[in-house]
């Protein structure tokens, strides 16, 4: 187990996810926390990556780096998104376990369940049919990367466990419209769109000096900026969204993710997710004078077919909540002020249709969500105005 003492790396500790889980650590009393920004280490150099396993020895990781965005930067990066993501998991995992630590959280997405997987999704529905064209570079490494935990736990007897969040909202969101995700970057456009209205240009090109687009930034003349953002659907009073509104969404507050992401690292162990009746044969082999042997298995996962197969042990991580683009917008709508209009153009496309997932395993295992959508959003929307004052 791991105590106040333990010294915990978080990986992506800057980012949406890794801030809220490095703050709810702290708000627990764990102090001895390590991170590290992507210049000063770049987690898809194998390298560096082992230089600072070397010298820091953390006790835990938790793995909440990621090379993300929505469906255009997903669209237009494919082979970036695979690639990254997979250096950065084999990376990090192949280290965390040459370096003894204790207990690793990897964290991926709901993206990684079938296009058409019956709803609410279950951790049972993984690999049984084909992925969302649009994301499924990043679905595949994800799968990769929870597969990896799930391996080298059957394999070495790691206690590495992980998480499957839905779409995620919240402080330290990524607001740029060029790869942001549908809440934040609708949030902007809609409000963007109230400020052109208002002639508010004070409070535009702060946003935009804040915020560069396609590097049109508050220094720009007013012409090149109501051009850019018109490029993304951001006009006098008027906004297009991509799709037709119709796609349900699951949305989860952040700090709630942070919440629960801790709860598994601090709760929950591999053997509490596969049955301890099952884990009781998954052990490491033992040579004949006593000592581990971490190079093979005995009596680990489907090697005893009386066990059956070991799979899908990562847990969803959501409300079980839904509703559509359109209501979203309508919802952001009124947190904004925005009197406009706004418009869904059918000829883009909507992505998967819906992707509620079932929360019922982390339920079991003692964790539920507290902020609902309609208080997150106004959260969400505070946030963001604060940030432009900093």
């Amino acid at each position: 187990m791991l105590d106040k003492n333990s010294k915990i790396y978080v990986a992506g500790h800057n980012g949406l996810v890794g801030s809220a889980i490095w703050r709810n650590l702290k708000s627990r009393g764990y102090d001895n926390l390590v991170g590290r920004s992507h210049k000063e280490l770049d987690l898809t150099d194998q390298q560096a990556v082992k230089n600072f396993f070397d010298e820091e020895r953390p006790d835990a990781v938790v793995l909440a780096a990621a090379f993300v965005g929505g469906i255009m930067a997903n669209s237009l990066y494919r082979a970036d998104f695979m690639m990254m993501n997979m250096k950065i998991q084999c990376n990090v995992i192949s280290e965390a376990y040459a370096h003894g630590v204790k207990k690793l959280l990897f964290l991926g997405s709901t993206c990684i369940y079938p296009k058409n997987a019956p709803q609410p999704m279950s951790e049972d529905c993984l690999l049984t049919s084909e992925l969302e064209y649009t994301n499924e570079e990043y679905a595949i490494a994800k799968i990769a990367g929870l597969k990896m935990c799930e391996s080298y736990n059957l394999q070495y007897g790691t206690n590495y466990i992980s998480v499957m969040p839905t779409n995620l909202y919240g402080p330290n969101d990524n607001f740029h419209l060029e790869n942001s995700h549908v809440m934040p970057a609708m949030m902007r456009k809609i409000y963007l769109a109230k400020l052109i209205h208002e002639q508010d240009w004070q409070a535009i090109k702060t946003d935009m000096t804040k915020r560069p687009v396609e590097g049109v930034t508050g220094e720009s003349s007013e012409k090149e900026i109501l051009d850019v953002l018109a490029k993304y659907g951001i006009e006098d009073n008027k906004v297009t969204l991509w799709g037709t509104g119709k796609p349900l969404r699951e949305f989860l507050w952040s700090e709630d993710m942070a919440d629960a992401s801790v709860h598994c690292l601090l709760n929950v162990d591999f053997k509490d997710i596969i049955g301890i009746e099952k884990y009781s044969s998954v052990h490491y082999g033992a040579s004949v004078d006593g000592a581990v042997d971490r190079n093979h298995s005995a009596g680990r996962g489907g090697a005893i077919p009386s066990l059956g197969e070991i799979r899908n042990c990562h847990i969803n991580v959501g409300t079980g909540k839904e509703l559509t683009i359109r209501e979203l917008s309508e919802l952001v709508k009124r947190v904004v002020g925005f009197e406009g209009e706004i418009i869904f153009d059918s000829s883009k496309p909507d992505g998967t249709m819906r992707k509620l997932i079932s929360v019922d395993k982390l339920h079991r295992l003692g964790w539920t969500h507290k902020v609902e959508i309609e208080d997150g959003v106004g959260r969400l929307f505070q946030w963001y105005r604060e940030s432009l004052e900093n």
